[in-house]
Formats: C-alpha cells, sequence, structure tokens
C-alpha cells in the first residue's frame, strides 16, 4: 500500500498540483472576498486536470497491471484525494490567518475566515468527496460526470450557507469576522465538520470498493 501512494504521489500527480494550493490560498487576502471559492477551486482545478491525466496515461491498466489488488488501488486514490484537500485547507487557514492580522476591523459582507467557516469548509468538501468518489469508481475511468456531481453538490452547499448568513443575521453575525467573540461555537463547529468530513470520505470510499470490484479492468 505504501509504494502504491508513493507511485499516485509521484508519478500520478503532478508537481503543480502542490504548488496549486499556494496560488489559490493567496485568494484569502483578498479583504472580504467570498472566501468559499478558495477551496472551490480544488474541485474546479485540481480534480478534473489530475483524473484526465490518469486517463490520458493511461493509469488504470497500468496500475491493474502491478501486484496489488482492487482495494489497494482506491485506497491509494482516495489517500491522494485527501492529502490534496488537507493541503488546501491548511495552506488556506494560513493565508486566512495573516488575513485577519492584515485587515482587523475590516466589515465583512460574506462569511470571514473563522475557525467555524473552515468546519464549513470541510463539510463542503466532505460533500464533494461523498459524490465524487463512488461516482468515478463506476468506471475508474469517467470522471466528467463524477466531477459535475461533486462539485455541484459543493457549490449548491457553499451557496446555501452564504444564503442562510444572508437571510439570517445571527448566523451571519456568528462567522462574519474571526470568530473570538463565539470561539466555543467555532470550535464545534470546526470539530464538527472535520468529523463530518472523515464519515463521509470513508462511506464514500467503501461504496468506490463495492463499485470498483464489479469493474472489469
Amino acid at each position: 500500500m505504501y509504494n502504491l501512494l508513493m507511485k499516485e504521489l509521484k508519478l500520478g500527480v503532478s508537481p503543480f498540483f502542490y504548488f496549486l494550493p499556494f496560488l489559490t490560498g493567496a485568494l484569502m487576502l483578498i479583504p472580504g472576498w467570498l472566501y468559499f471559492i478558495v477551496l472551490l477551486y480544488f474541485c474546479f482545478l485540481t480534480i478534473p486536470n489530475m483524473f484526465a491525466g490518469y486517463k490520458t496515461q493511461n493509469d488504470l491498466i497500468f496500475t491493474n497491471m502491478l501486484p496489488v489488488n482492487k482495494k489497494d488501488m482506491v485506497k491509494a486514490k482516495v489517500s491522494v484525494i485527501v492529502i490534496l484537500e488537507l493541503m488546501h485547507i491548511v495552506i488556506a487557514m494560513i493565508y486566512g490567518m495573516i488575513s485577519l492580522r492584515l485587515y482587523p476591523n475590516l466589515i465583512y459582507y460574506f462569511y470571514g475566515p473563522s475557525l467555524g467557516f473552515w468546519g464549513l469548509c470541510f463539510v463542503m468538501l466532505a460533500l464533494f468527496n461523498v459524490f465524487f468518489i463512488p461516482m468515478y469508481y463506476k468506471t475508474a475511468y469517467k470522471y466528467g460526470a463524477a466531477t459535475f456531481a461533486g462539485t455541484t453538490a459543493a457549490i449548491l452547499f457553499a451557496g446555501g450557507a452564504e444564503w442562510l448568513g444572508i437571510q439570517n443575521s445571527s448566523v451571519f453575525n456568528l462567522f462574519k469576522g474571526t470568530g473570538t467573540d463565539h470561539m466555543t461555537a467555532h470550535l464545534l463547529i470546526l470539530l464538527a465538520g472535520i468529523a463530518i468530513f472523515a464519515l463521509f470520505t470513508i462511506i464514500a470510499y467503501y461504496i468506490a470498493i463495492k463499485r470498483f470490484e464489479k469493474v472489469e479492468t
């Protein structure tokens, strides 16, 4: 499993996608921006381009020739997805902390980069995973429809969360700034978001294994 993961990280993923979180994360420095978009770039750019590369390189055929089972093949790819997602979130969080320092008195019209906001981002990526991963492993080859479904789910969640804040002043006041006035609530939202991310990704992983077992390679 370790060697298969190293194969994915070194051969399957272009070095550009390890650098991309630093580029997209810098968008957190835009004062008062719609910060959900920063992580949505993972869905917009990283996933479709990375899986297009897998398809072009006939990665499925190559990997199937190796002495590995289908369960480990799924586990390696899901692990790469999660690693890249965590890179995007952690780097964006660092930029977010810098943004809060740069603009301490900023008036927010969308959610600010608080701990609770990052909890919502974990939920957004959880929804992406639970749609994308099982759909992709119906064929382990076609990624377009799976990417569209996962990205749509993520966008709808982000849009719904922002709309809820616009409609409900108490929700917006909770997320509009640093969150220091509601630290306990923000910590609970962050922990809940991480738990949902882990749960949904595990569910997606097991569904993907069952579907991939039926794929003839």
